[in-house]
């Protein structure tokens, strides 16, 4: 296995928290509530919209955690693959998005339009 990206750097939290305890304990506390099972949206679709994310953000321990608890709180297979496909969708999307912006920041920069 890599050095990297490891199950193992989980263990590591404590310390963050330790070394940043301020930061920290915030950023924790905003987590918590959002992962709030008395919201209105249902634990379910909390975790499949939290895998989508994880997956455009490409962050492998999100992943791992979300697929984790989506599968606890009930999502399915197909319901997982279904939130993939959006999310690449949508990530797509704004990579169209940023286009659009770059092409008239070309033409600013060429001189020729307005931006």
């Amino acid at each position: 296995m890599s050095e990297y990206q490891s199950p193992d750097d989980l263990k590591a939290i404590p310390t963050l928290i330790a070394l940043a305890p301020v930061e920290a304990n915030a950023f924790l506390a905003f987590n918590h509530a959002v992962e709030r099972k008395d919201g209105l949206i249902p634990p379910k679709y909390r975790e499949l919209i939290s895998l989508a994310v994880a997956l455009t953000t490409q962050c492998a321990y999100c992943l791992d955690v979300h697929t984790a608890q989506a599968a606890k709180a009930g999502a399915t297979r197909e319901e997982l693959a279904e939130a993939a496909l959006i999310a690449a969708a949508v990530r797509a999307g704004g990579t169209l998005g940023h286009a659009l912006l770059a092409e008239r920041l070309f033409e600013k920069h060429r001189g020729g339009g307005v931006a």
